[in-house]
């Protein structure tokens, strides 16, 4: 999935105005314009389109962690990771709503995706570890889509 659908999805998921998204990525450090948050939430066929790369996207899922939680006392903002993938995304999302399995599960089944214990705890295990699993785009995409059906009923 590419960063700017993820991120529109992310901001209809919560309803999130410009303003709102230029507050999120404000508390992770990054200064952005209306017209450039526009620009990153274009599709890709749109005139004016600007691709969202890894470290903008982690800025961003940093500032929403940051705005649902808080920065913790005495912690420095976290770096941004140059190289982003689905595993990171949904863990920071996992962190940013405060979710626990059951939760997760919860989410998905409501887009009519099943998931074991197991699985879901295989996508957020260290990737050198032997049971890692790699996420893809169709868990990442049914997980946003739950997320729309909970907090939006759509």
């Amino acid at each position: 999935m590419l960063n700017n659908d993820i991120l529109r999805r992310i901001r209809f998921v919560f309803d999130f105005s410009n303003s709102k998204v230029i507050d999120i990525f404000a508390k992770a450090d990054k200064a952005l314009t209306t017209e450039q948050v526009i620009a990153l939430l274009k599709k890709e066929q749109d005139e004016g389109y600007q691709p969202c790369n890894d470290t903008v996207m982690c800025q961003f899922l940093d500032g929403l962690i940051i705005t649902n939680r808080g920065l913790k006392e005495g912690a420095e903002l976290p770096a941004p990771v140059k190289q982003l993938n689905n595993n990171l995304i949904f863990k920071k999302l996992r962190i940013a709503l405060e979710l626990r399995e059951e939760d997760i599960t919860a989410i998905l089944a409501l887009a009519d995706f099943t998931t074991s214990k197991s699985e879901l705890g295989a996508l957020f295990r260290n990737p050198s570890h032997k049971n890692f699993k790699a996420c893809g785009d169709q868990m990442l995409r049914n997980f946003l889509k739950g997320l729309s059906i909970k907090h939006r009923g759509m």
